[in-house]
């Protein structure tokens, strides 16, 4: 008795959803910051130029004004906010803006001198709020070969905007968490097809690990076995949303692929099935002569001999019918090479009529050649599947009727036909000729000796080389079966 572990499908696990989650997170947030950074920077950039425009403003009305030159006792004006105050020497704790920023402010002064003053924390105890307001930004200017200092306290300004950026920040990380929480749902939705593909591979190899790890009697248990995993597991297939249009064609792959597996798996049951009620008919037949020997045999001559006879008989069907099998495997597996040559498919035809004349003297044969007729192909599987139609023609057209073999070429095809005047094929039958163990009367079957499965190989044979059938046929008056291939 054999322990089975049995794998249980996982679903799929929420780390990748988590992973996929932050990654979106840290791109939102990475955008979100950049985005504000830039904003913030125009908005003190904006809040400068402005204080700029309006200091120019003032400084316009102080030279038309020209207050402290009528009053020398005044040493500084305030207009609008904006402090002036005339002073003797220039200090150096400002900074000169680059020449290409300089030219585009309102104060056009290459030798104006900038700066921001701010209280010393160190030696205030001030609250932040009141530290931010209590900036002030300063300009040193030159006003007919005087100096001036024009200040405004920009700090009122500079905390309403961080007012604002804090509220649009507070917003932003609200949106980014409803994000976040819609995009945990949005990836499990886009990413539960691919968690289905998952489980129904997972549930298929574990059906098939416990296949392989019961013990089969014989057989017909094995087919039957193959055939219950196949009828009640390989008919899984991926549900499609047809909102995943990103996954779509990945399951509906998956479901073809699912779909073809499951025809093979049906197909390989059925040649098994067929096979081993095939291997069993002549097996009992020789069981029965070989019990019917142990009987009677030993001292009845003429039972022996046909005991002999019937188990020869039984063997020889037993071999053909391996080496069909055996030949159909080969060519399932791809294993089979062909050995093509250019040769005239006329003589090979003459070559056929020649051997069947030698073991059939029953019927009358007649050729129908257009020489010459060259083809490239394999020259012994074209001469097998050819009389394989030879051959099912003598077994079902009566003694003293005509079987005729045609070859004709036609533009880039070459059509070698095979005519009889034998019983037909019914149309029930016809569409099916082909397939494997397939026979339309089991005990006519019997009685001429056939398998099953010659058509099947001259079919495979056939469109190996590219070829294909044509089949006509009446009942009670005769078959024309034709194989066409390239030239």
């Amino acid at each position: 008795m054999s322990n089975t572990v049995k794998h249980k499908p996982k679903k799929l696990g929420t780390s990748l959803t988590l992973r996929l989650n932050m990654r979106m997170f840290a791109i939102l947030l990475s955008a979100f910051f950049s985005i504000n950074m830039l904003l913030i920077l125009l908005a003190i950039g904006s809040t400068v130029y402005t204080t700029e425009e309006r200091a120019q403003q003032v400084l316009e009305s102080f030279k038309e004004s020209n207050v402290f030159s009528d009053n020398a006792e005044q040493t500084e004006l305030t207009i609008s906010g904006f402090t002036l105050q005339p002073i003797d020497i220039i200090p150096d704790d400002g900074f000169h803006l680059p020449h290409g920023i300089q030219k585009h402010l309102p104060i056009n002064d290459t030798e104006a001198l900038r700066g921001i003053a701010a209280f010393d924390t160190a030696k205030y105890e001030i609250r932040f709020k009141e530290w931010v307001q209590q900036i002030t930004y300063y300009i040193y200017v030159n006003i007919e070969d005087s100096t001036y200092k024009i200040h405004y306290q920009i700090g009122n300004d500079l905390y309403r905007l961080l007012i604002l950026s804090i509220i649009i920040l507070v917003a932003e990380l609200l949106l980014l968490l409803k994000g976040l929480i819609k995009g945990s749902l949005s990836i499990r939705k886009v990413l539960r097809p691919i968690s289905e593909m998952a489980e129904t591979a997972m549930s298929l190899n574990a059906q098939v690990t416990s296949m392989n790890n019961t013990d089969y009697g014989s057989i017909q248990n094995l087919a039957g076995a193959i055939s219950t995993i196949d009828a009640s597991h390989l008919d899984q297939r991926i549900s499609i949303d047809e909102s995943q249009h990103e996954l779509k064609e990945l399951a509906q792959a998956i479901n073809l692929m699912l779909n073809r597996i499951s025809a093979s798996y049906q197909s390989q049951v059925r040649f098994v099935s067929d096979a081993s009620h095939e291997l069993r008919t002549p097996i009992s037949v020789i069981q029965g002569y070989v019990n019917l020997l142990d009987r009677w045999g030993k001292n009845d001559e003429k039972t022996l001999q046909e005991s002999i006879d019937a188990i020869k008989s039984e063997t020889e069907n037993m071999k053909r019918l391996v080496e069909h099998l055996l030949f159909l495997a080969r060519g399932d597996n791809e294993s089979m090479q062909l050995h093509l040559v250019p040769f005239d498919i006329c003589d090979l035809v003459e070559e056929i009529i020649r051997e069947a004349q030698m073991i059939d003297i029953s019927h009358r044969f007649e050729v129908q050649l257009a020489r010459p007729v060259t083809i490239v192909a394999d020259r012994q599987l074209i001469k097998q599947s050819i009389r394989i139609l030879l051959d099912n023609s003598i077994k079902y057209t009566p003694a003293n009727e005509t079987i005729t073999l045609k070859v004709n070429k036609d533009h880039q095809q070459v059509k070698v036909t095979v005519q009889d005047h034998g019983i037909g094929i019914s149309p029930e039958d016809l569409p099916h000729i082909f397939d494997r163990f397939y026979r339309s009367d089991e005990s006519r079957a019997r009685k001429t000796g056939g398998s099953g499965l010659g058509l099947s190989i001259a079919k495979w044979i056939v469109e190996r080389h590219g070829g294909h059938f044509e089949v006509l046929s009446r009942l009670d008056i005769g078959t024309r079966t034709s194989i066409i291939l390239p030239t």
